[in-house]
């Protein structure tokens, strides 16, 4: 797709899901190529991300851009349209902040929790649970991160919507309660509902037996 946009990703990844999302919100068309991460990476990838050899990979104009937070940054400055990120400073750097919270800790938290077996699971799961309750108090009872839309803090907090419970069927455990979780439920439940994302997100059905099978538990 010579001058045009493509996207090279992993159909189980949050991560690359983020960027597809962020372009389909903003209606840019592009060329999605699917990565065989776990078996065999191709040639294209390696030489467009010869530092992590991992997706996501945005290609514009034959010029790449590797990961998720840096890439949904140029999709909002090459293409103004459509702003995913708000337009105050102040709260344009919150989202950033919110943003880098849920790459460093939750990701780092249900990292642990995904990796961890017998009585440390247990362990595990309360520190997830930690690292979410700021996110519970941040949301409060917006429809979204974002406000009324989906905004950037909603893309980057995708695998907190539907990845999570995926990781709690596989792992027959429970994070995100209603009772303790109550409004990161119903911005789930507003994610799920969203036309762009329902064209998006995998089946959990696929999700949970695409982690079953990489944590060995089928």
């Amino acid at each position: 797709m010579e001058g045009g946009v493509e996207v090279f990703g992993f159909w189980p990844s949050p991560f690359s899901l983020r960027v597809e999302l962020a372009l389909k919100l903003k209606g840019i068309q592009y060329q999605y190529v699917e990565e065989d991460v776990l078996n065999q990476k191709s040639d294209l990838l390696v030489k467009y991300n010869p530092i992590y050899k991992k997706v996501p990979v945005l290609v514009h104009h034959g010029k790449p851009i590797s990961e998720s937070l840096v890439i949904l940054e140029y999709i909002e400055e090459t293409w103004k349209h459509s702003p995913i990120l708000p337009q105050d400073c102040h709260e344009k750097a919150l989202a950033r902040f919110w943003a880098a919270y849920i790459d460093g800790k939750v990701v780092s938290a249900l990292g642990k929790v995904c990796g961890s077996k017998g009585e440390v699971i247990e362990e595990a799961v309360e520190e997830a649970k930690e690292a979410l309750e700021p996110l519970e108090k941040e949301l409060k009872s917006n429809k979204f991160f974002g406000g009324e839309k989906i905004g950037f803090l909603d893309i980057v907090g995708i695998l907190i919507a539907f990845w999570i419970p995926a990781s709690e069927e596989a792992l027959g455990i429970e994070m995100l309660t209603a009772h303790k979780f109550p409004n990161l439920i119903q911005w789930i439940e507003e994610l799920a509902n969203d036309n762009v994302v329902k064209e998006l997100i995998p089946k959990k059905d696929d999700l949970v037996t695409h982690m079953k099978t990489v944590l060995g538990k089928n």
